[in-house]
């Protein structure tokens, strides 16, 4: 399954704001340097499906494709 995530880096506070059922956007503490913000992404992504996350597109943009693996 693939989602659409923006994100929004250098948050107060982490959190996922669910839009639709393939629409997020998504809360990080991590600044977007040296690719901080996108190991948070994942984490945190992982962590809130319970599933492995993989990024597809968006590596230096605040909106994303990520593909959540079923397995």
């Amino acid at each position: 399954m693939r989602i659409f995530v923006e994100v929004k880096p250098e948050s107060k506070k982490e959190s996922v704001v669910k839009i639709d059922d393939l629409h997020y956007i998504i809360y990080l503490k991590e600044r977007r340097e040296k690719g901080k913000a996108n190991i948070a992404l994942l984490k945190i992504l992982k962590h809130y499906f319970g599933k492995n996350v993989i990024l597809i597109s968006g590596t230096t943009s605040k909106h994303k494709i990520i593909n959540i693996i079923d397995e």
